[in-house]
This record gives structure tokens, C-alpha cells and sequence, in this order.
């Protein structure tokens, strides 16, 4: 693999020095007016500019091939353009049209680089914008802001996305379309990424097995890091938060350039909170969490293509709400001491695309390694493993005329886990996986209305595993030699009425294999005795999408609807037994299995009124087994109110806005056997924001007030039900960004 990619380094250092591909022109309104300041942005090559004063732009040193050119601009319509480029430069003069409500962006998670509506899958996108998104300090929460989406909580620093009632192991996370491997299987471990650097988030909510593979069950989680600075320029950013809930502050800092040829940049962030105030005022025992990252990317393009390398680190020391802790600590504080998580990742990885005429090859590459310590008493190493993937894809897209495009794909894994230096408890046995995987996906538009999109895969698995323990002891584990085959697919369409409305129609067949803790589990973990079963089948997944869209220049509505069907779907439930200790004893089971529900969201810029923006969504989901009890983890309906007013200037604020939420969710009473009926509750957020000019200087501030009343609730999806504690009290929020650079232009 390394000589490989030293190969295609070679190959595509040789081109540089030849002629470039060029594109430059001129954006314009309706008028005739220049638009200073469009994001004129090469999705497919990480490249990017703006228009100057005016609306004059330049892009050179581009690819052979097709390229999706996408222009944005706040207040206007973004539009997407595709260039083929042949070694000749391109002129394209564009015509933005003014509009209240953002339109439709281009998405790269379902394989395609297209716009929403172009996909027969319906993928949201969130941009990770702390003036826009819910200020938390507890990353994951801002994601619920889309509706299907919630999470699993253990306080502000463990924390766990839901799509549409499948969590963990059913919920693939990709880190700038990485497939992201961080002992994901239990609601006690953390995400893994924060939000610095991070620009939007694409969420498919749904089976996504066709391109990802294994755990895509229930839905993708693409964080798409931010763009490279425009060509020609330096620019960076300082960002800081602080809470009063936690005591909180969020620091991070990045810097990067782009010239005509190449790209690079860094950043660095840190976290430290003090034990979360629950509703009322008393604070949560050894909810404390500190964490620091490091996120660097350098690249460069050339007339073959473009290669791209990240390298990311992140450290994690997350305090566990337990019994144990919360006897032993009685003042609130910051530090990790006892009873906490530590956990140490790093992601280097390699992206690279060859254009072939209108053919494109992308090769890319990872390794990741995650190291997990569980800590007791002061200085007690309890647990410590660490997890070694190696992912690899190779993807051939073949474009055939004007109308249809296929996608060729090799996907491959290899991990390994391993538990370090003997400690007192090993979670997990050392274990080998093997996974690897072919696929075709084909997209084809019969009309200007219609584009259907196809696809099938196969994949093969293979696990090995060392016995643990000694034969006679009640938690010995041997030794698992498994091997899994299954193909999975889809197929769908998108169907344009007219500009204004659309249908969307998806039906796929996923599958997820049973990972190494639903096999090999036999110990207590937190507060529980965890047993596997080494018998566990894989599932199998069949679902049913259909959603609809309908757009005016000041209105959005959508509404979407879902039916899944699952065979063997895995969990844990309790068995009514306890250890010769007291603790209760769970058990990793399988049931056939389902669950339905929908979306709806509106979005609403009164004409007569154009400060004021309206917006809604109420989401809902059922999950159930076969024999009518209720499955486990499946979040409350939720109701999402937000009225935004927005001014040009208020005070000493310019670009102001105002924003008062609203979040409901309803009494949850469809329980699953271990779980508690939890009561409904309202939220009420508050927020205000915008820039202030200091001489040449714009700095972005924002001040925001979570939970406003102060409501004393359990979320239905907390597990620090299992201890009696609420979800976080009143909190508030200042946000402070400073952005800086400087041109290299002539």
C-alpha cells in the first residue's frame, strides 16, 4: 500500500509542471450587479476561491475531467455548475437570484457529488456554525437540531447520536468520510470527535450498507472538515466559549493557506468542564471532562488530480456518573481523579483522486488507533486496550454520457484489539477482524425530472478471537473463529414535479455482523454484568423511505416517512438474575424486529416581514419486536419550535440576529422491559448575536441562555436515570470568534 501511494505521489508531481486547466468569471444578481464575496467552491478537489470587488473570479491548476463547480452566497440561491475540463480554460458567468431561505446544498455521503434533491437518498446537512446550532457543551446535542436525530446521553462528555432509534454499532460515524473506529458499541463511550474544525455534518437516516458496509444499518454520520482558505490567502480563527452550567470554556485555534498548487492547515482546541448543575441546582458527581485535539491536512492538485493527507489526534478524560464516584466525591470540581475514561485517538489518513478524461479514480487510506483506560481508584488502571484499524477503498467512477454515471468500488478493514500491560479486567478478548467488500452503484436520469440510483454489495467478514480466562472460571471466554457473507443493495428515485415540489422513493437491504462485545462480553461493565453470546447471527435489514419537498423562495416544507424491518436484531436486556454481588446480570439477545416513524419540518420568511424567519419539525419513531414488547433506546416525539429575527444592524451588532426555541418531548410510556416511564417536558432556549467592527478588525459574539426556567427533566434516552440524576439545569453561554488573515494575491 505504501509504495502505491508513493507511485501516485510520483506520477502526480510529474504532471505539475505541465499546462493547468483554468475556469474564471464573473457573478452577478439580477441586475447586472457584482456580487462581491461568492464562495466559488471545487467540492470534488478541496479547492476554492471568492469574487472580488467586482465579482471577478479565477481558478487555475484544475483537473482533467468532470468537475462540480458549486457558487453560494448568503442570500441567494446557490448554484451548481459541471465543467468538463480538457486542458483548455473555461469561461462561466453566473447569475445568483436573491432568496430568503438557503437552497439545496451539494452532499457527498451518498457517493455523488450532487445536490440534495438529486439524491434518491435523503440526506440532511448541518453546518456546525456556534451562531447557528444549539451552544452546548455536549458536541453531540447540536446534532438533534435535525429531526431523526437525537442521542444517548451519560452527562455533557459521554454521549452517543441516534438516527430513527438505532444507536451505537447500527450507527456508522465517518470522520471526513472515514469510516471511524472507537470502541463504538456501548452508550459509556463518547463519540470521539469535537466540533473544531468541523464545517457541517451530512446525516443519511437510513440503511446505508450499499457504499459503507457493516453498521450503516441505521444511518451515516459524515463530519466534513472545513475548507481550505481561499487561493491566495492566510486566514485563521481564534474561538472561545464559556458556560456557567459546567464552568466550562472552549478554546481553538486554527491557521490556513492555499496557494495555486497546494494547500495546508492546523488547528488545535481544548475543553474543560467542572461537574454539570442538574435542574434545580445540584450538580451531577464526576460528570467532569477535559479534552484537547490536534487536526492538520496538507494537499495539493495537479492536471492528474489531487492528494490530499489528515492527520488528527484527540484526548479524552470523561468522568463516569457511577455509584462508586458519586459516595466518594463530595465537592465539585474539574480534574479526573477516580472512576473516569481516558481515551487517546489517532487518525492519519490519505485521499486522493485520478481524473482519466471523464473517468476518476479514488484511492484512499487510513490508520487509526484508539487506547481506552478505564480508571478506579487514584492511579488504578482497571481496563487498557487499544484498538488498530487499517482502512483502505479504491473507487472507479465512469461517467457514460451525459445521463448516467456508475461507481465501481473495493473496500477493506483490518483491526485489531488488544489488551495492554495484564490489567486487573479485560473488557474484551484480543481479537483479529477481517473485512472485505465489492459493490457497484449506478445512477441514471431518464428525464429532467426523474434520476434513479441502483446498487449491490458484497462483503465478507472473518473474526478471530483468543480464549480469555481459564476453562473452569464462570467468566471464561473461548476462543471464536467466525466467518459472515452477505450481500446488501438499494434502489430508489427522485421524481421532480416541477421546480418547486419533489418525491423521493427508497427501498434498501442492509446488514450489520455482530461486533466483538455482543460475542465475547462476560464482566461487569459500569454498573452492570455483561454477558455476550458467541451465537449471535448477523442482522438483516429492509427499509422503506419516502419523503417529499416542497420549496418557494420563502418556504420549505418537508415531510418523510419510514418502515424498517430487521431479522435477529441484536441488544441488551436484563435477565432478571444477579451476580453472588448484587449486580444485575444483562445479556446480549436477538429478536426480529421493527420500527416506523417519519419526520416533518417547515420553514417559513414572511415576505412583509423579511427580518423574521419561522421554523418547526416534529419527529417520531416506534421500535418493536415480534412478540409486541417495546425495544430499547427508542427516543420520545419530539416538537422543535424557532423563531429567528434577523437585522442588519441593532446597536452596536451588525448582521444581528435573535432566536428564541422551543423544544418539546412527549411522555414516553412504550418502554422496554428495563426501562422507566419518563415524563414529558419544554425547554426554552435563548439567543442573541452578531458582528462588532473594532477598526479593521469583524469579531463575531453571541450570548445564549439554555433551558432557560431552569426545568428540572429526564431525557428518556439519559442514562443517568440509572442513578437517579437529571439532565442539565440553566445554562449560559458566551461565544467570542476572531478572524484573521492576510492576501498573498498580487
Amino acid at each position: 500500500m505504501k509504495k502505491i501511494f508513493i507511485v501516485c505521489a510520483m506520477i502526480l508531481l510529474y504532471h505539475a509542471v505541465n499546462a493547468q486547466n483554468s475556469i474564471k468569471g464573473k457573478v452577478t444578481d439580477i441586475n447586472n450587479s457584482p456580487i462581491p464575496g461568492t464562495t466559488i467552491f471545487l467540492p470534488e478537489i478541496n479547492k476554492g476561491t471568492i469574487s472580488d470587488t467586482e465579482g471577478n473570479y479565477t481558478l487555475i491548476n484544475l483537473p482533467n475531467g468532470n468537475i462540480t463547480v458549486h457558487f453560494s452566497y448568503i442570500g441567494f440561491t446557490s448554484i451548481v455548475k459541471k465543467i468538463t475540463f480538457n486542458g483548455k480554460s473555461a469561461e462561466l458567468n453566473i447569475t445568483l437570484q436573491s432568496c430568503a431561505i438557503e437552497s439545496e446544498e451539494i452532499v457527498i455521503t451518498g457517493g455523488f457529488n450532487s445536490t440534495q434533491h438529486e439524491n434518491a437518498v435523503k440526506i440532511e446537512k448541518l453546518g456546525i456554525e456556534p451562531f447557528e446550532v444549539k451552544t452546548t457543551p455536549n458536541f453531540t446535542e447540536m446534532l438533534t437540531k435535525i429531526p431523526g436525530v437525537d442521542m444517548i446521553s451519560k452527562g455533557s462528555g459521554v454521549s452517543k447520536p441516534v438516527i430513527r432509534g438505532l444507536s451505537m454499532n447500527d450507527i456508522l460515524v465517518l470522520n471526513n468520510g472515514v469510516r471511524f473506529e472507537n470502541y463504538q458499541y456501548s452508550s459509556h463511550h463518547p463519540l470521539g470527535i469535537d466540533e473544531f474544525g468541523i464545517d457541517e455534518v451530512e446525516v443519511i437516516k437510513g440503511p446505508a450498507s450499499l457504499l459503507y458496509g457493516s453498521d450503516a444499518i441505521g444511518g451515516v454520520l459524515n463530519f466534513i472538515k472545513e475548507k481550505p482558505a481561499p487561493i491566495g490567502t492566510i486566514s485563521g480563527d481564534y474561538n472561545m466559549q464559556l458556560f456557567s452550567n459546567t464552568l466550562g470554556m472552549n478554546n481553538n485555534l486554527g491557521i490556513k493557506g492555499t496557494s495555486e498548487k497546494l494547500f495546508a492547515g492546523i488547528r488545535i482546541g481544548q475543553k474543560t468542564h467542572a461537574d454539570f448543575l442538574q435542574g434545580g441546582g445540584d450538580y451531577v458527581p464526576n460528570s467532569r471532562f477535559n479534552e484537547m485535539s490536534l487536526k492538520s491536512n496538507f494537499g495539493f492538485t495537479t492536471k492528474s488530480g489531487t492528494f490530499k493527507m489528515y492527520y488528527d489526534y484527540n484526548e479524552q478524560n470523561l468522568g463516569l456518573v457511577e455509584d462508586e464516584a458519586i459516595e466518594l466525591i463530595g465537592d465539585r470540581g474539574r480534574n479526573t481523579e477516580i472512576f473516569y475514561q481516558q481515551l487517546h485517538t489517532h487518525l492519519l489518513s490519505s485521499q486522493n483522486k485520478l481524473y482519466f478524461g471523464k473517468a476518476k479514480l479514488d484511492m484512499n487510506a487510513a490508520f487509526q488507533n484508539t487506547e481506552l483506560i478505564h480508571f478506579g481508584e487514584p492511579e488504578t488502571y482497571e481496563i487498557q486496550m487499544s484498538l488498530a484499524t487499517i482502512t483502505y477503498e479504491t473507487k472507479l467512477h465512469l461517467p457514460v454520457g451525459a445521463a448516467s454515471e456508475y461507481i465501481f468500488g473495493f473496500q477493506g478493514m483490518n483491526q485489531k484489539n488488544t489488551n495492554l500491560n495484564d490489567r486487573e479486567t479485560k473488557l474484551l478478548p484480543d481479537a483479529t477482524i477481517d473485512n472485505y467488500s465489492l459493490f457497484a452503484v449506478l445512477k441514471q436520469s431518464f428525464t429532467e425530472k426523474m434520476t434513479a440510483q441502483v446498487g449491490i454489495r458484497y462483503d465478507t467478514k472473518k473474526l478471530i478471537s483468543t480464549a480469555l480466562g481459564q476453562s473452569d472460571a464462570d467468566d471464561f471466554r473461548p476462543a471464536l473463529d467466525k466467518n459472515y457473507g452477505s450481500f446488501s443493495g438499494s434502489a430508489g428515485a427522485t421524481y421532480n414535479v416541477n421546480e418547486h415540489l419533489l418525491f423521493r422513493a427508497n427501498i434498501a437491504a442492509a446488514y450489520r455482523t455482530p461486533n466483538l462485545a455482543e460475542l465475547t462480553s462476560n464482566g461487569q461493565h459500569e454498573t452492570r454484568y455483561e454477558v455476550g453470546d458467541n451465537t449471535l447471527v448477523p442482522e438483516n435489514s429492509l427499509e422503506l423511505d419516502l419523503s417529499t419537498h416542497y420549496h418557494l423562495n420563502n418556504l420549505t416544507f418537508d415531510l418523510a416517512g419510514f418502515y424498517n424491518k430487521i431479522n435477529h436484531y441484536i441488544f441488551i436486556a436484563p435477565t432478571g438474575d444477579t451476580t453472588v454481588s448484587g449486580i444485575y446480570i444483562y445479556k446480549y439477545t436477538q429478536r426480529d424486529a421493527y420500527l416506523f416513524g417519519g419526520e416533518a419540518g417547515i420553514h417559513f420568511h414572511p415576505e412583509s416581514l423579511k427580518w423574521l424567519h419561522l421554523a418547526g419539525t416534529f419527529s417520531t419513531v416506534t421500535g418493536k419486536q415480534n412478540d409486541g414488547n417495546n425495544l430499547p433506546f427508542i427516543p420520545a416525539n419530539k416538537l422543535n419550535f424557532e423563531i429567528r429575527l434577523t437585522k442588519e444592524k441593532l446597536l452596536l451588532l451588525k448582521k444581528a440576529f435573535i432566536s428564541i426555541n422551543n423544544q418539546t418531548a412527549f411522555k414516553k410510556d412504550d418502554i422496554a422491559l428495563d426501562e422507566s416511564v419518563t415524563d414529558d417536558y419544554s425547554l426554552v432556549d435563548l439567543s442573541i448575536g452578531g458582528n462588532i467592527q473594532v477598526k479593521s478588525q469583524s469579531i463575531s459574539i453571541g450570548f445564549s441562555l439554555n433551558n432557560l426556567f431552569d426545568t428540572k427533566y429526564i431525557d428518556h434516552l439519559s442514562t443517568l436515570k440509572e442513578v437517579n440524576l437529571f439532565n442539565p439545569g440553566r445554562n449560559f453561554t458566551f461565544s467570542l470568534k476572531i478572524p484573521f488573515g492576510l492576501s498573498t494575491k498580487n
